[in-house]
């Protein structure tokens, strides 16, 4: 059976390249994209090429950011305009093939393996692709092309920006196995520093690992990792038209301030809940698991969870959960960063199991109470709020614009 042949699109400095091809006069200074300090989010969100090279990084406070490059211009996000890029993008993207898989709003999976006699062999229509993407919009693009999606992934990382990178079977443990772990899909900070601790630094060690001690420390995981590792990755290119179903919905927020108290603690959670169970309604989705993320202010974090007598889109029903897990296990120390979600979703539709334990009389008359305030929200634009959170100066109300970010994955 022969090989797949999978490309991964990465736009290079996307944020960063959009502003600058809108604005002529930023084509040639350093420029980074950045978050409001007011809302304590300044910070470099994209920078582009010539920043990169005077070492600006992702993650530098504006500050860091400024002794590096101290002509650095600073600009803030405008998701509107990355938006229509990345739509664009994968408009493009479709013209090649239907089997196209969004990463974020800056990179895309393509199948082309039944593109080829259309187009050319994988290495020419990664290469075709980019001369598109930069006609069309301006933008560059950095392309890997392999036999699977991690490797793909791991290609268009290799060479930036708007390059082409092949790793095939007969080059891939010369090309990845050298570097670290953590450059590899599924393999986070935390992941990695567990590997470590087993003498596990590179890619090439993972694949070398053995399977009963990376079962032992990461269950099934471990294997999973190895998997990738070695090249076994399987994982289909999901098609335009196919989406995920949705496994969880959240919010979250870094405070203006830290919380303090249990006054705020719960307007917080309550504003949080709002936005989760609305979102949970659009979907047209119930859910039962509640999960609460604590992040304080020495950036201690931990996320705590309990299942629902029954499953709701209440924020009520959402949010007196959250706040009893929150005061459950807070320890008083001031809280930067609260994140409200719910998993174990259901179609709103299909039938529930009902709880003798729970009041479901009192749950449907809630989601018929938000169910309301929806429409009315939706016809005379968010005219209903919660009083409580009439003045609150701790909150900073994320647009739903901002979780298009592709480094919030």
């Amino acid at each position: 059976m022969k090989d797949r042949v999978i490309l991964h699109c990465d736009l290079n400095n996307f944020y960063a390249s959009a502003e600058c091809i809108s604005h002529e006069e930023w084509k040639n200074v350093p420029l980074a994209v950045c978050g409001d300090p007011e809302m304590r989010h300044g910070v470099v969100l994209a920078k582009n090429e010539i920043a990169k090279k005077l070492g600006v990084r992702t993650g530098d406070v504006i500050w860091e950011a400024k002794l590096k490059a101290p002509d650095l211009v600073v600009v803030p996000p405008h998701f509107d305009l990355y938006t229509a890029y990345s739509r664009q993008m994968f408009e493009l993207y479709t013209g090649y093939t239907d089997m196209v898989e969004p990463f974020g709003a800056d990179e895309c999976w393509l199948d082309v393996t039944g593109s080829q006699t259309l187009f050319g062999d994988g290495k020419t229509i990664a290469d075709k692709i980019r001369a598109h993407v930069k006609k069309e919009s301006g933008l560059t693009c950095s392309v890997g092309v392999s036999f699977n999606k991690v490797f793909a992934k791991l290609g268009s990382d290799l060479k930036k920006p708007d390059a082409t990178t092949v790793i095939d079977r007969n080059n891939f443990k010369r090309l990845i196995w050298g570097l670290n772990a953590d450059e590899m899909l599924m393999i986070g900070r935390r992941t990695y520093a567990e590997l470590l601790k087993l003498n596990i630094v590179t890619i090439g060690d993972l694949a070398r690992a053995d399977d009963a001690t990376l079962k032992s420390r990461f269950g099934i995981n471990g294997l999973k990792m190895k998997a990738y590792a070695l090249g076994e990755d399987k994982e289909p290119v999901r098609e335009a038209v196919k989406h995920r179903d949705i496994k969880s919905i959240g919010h979250g927020m870094t405070t203006i301030r830290d919380i303090e108290t249990d006054e705020d603690a719960r307007d917080l959670i309550f504003f949080l809940s709002e936005k989760v169970a609305a979102r949970m309604r659009k979907s047209g989705v119930r859910g039962s698991l509640v999960s609460v993320g604590m992040r304080d202010s020495k950036l201690f974090s931990i996320v705590r969870q309990r299942v629902l007598p029954m499953p709701t889109y209440s924020s009520d029903e959402i949010a007196e959960c959250a706040f009893k897990l929150f005061t459950d296990n807070w320890n008083g120390a001031p809280m930067r960063t609260v994140t409200v979600s719910v998993t174990k979703l259901e179609k709103y539709d299909e039938p529930r199991q009902l709880s003798f334990l729970s009041d479901s009389e009192r749950n449907d008359k809630l989601e018929k109470l938000d169910e309301t305030i929806d429409k009315l929200n939706a016809k005379y634009g968010h005219v209903v709020h919660r009083a409580s959170l009439v003045g609150k100066d701790f909150l900073y109300d994320k647009t739903d614009e901002e979780d298009f970010l592709p480094f919030q994955r």
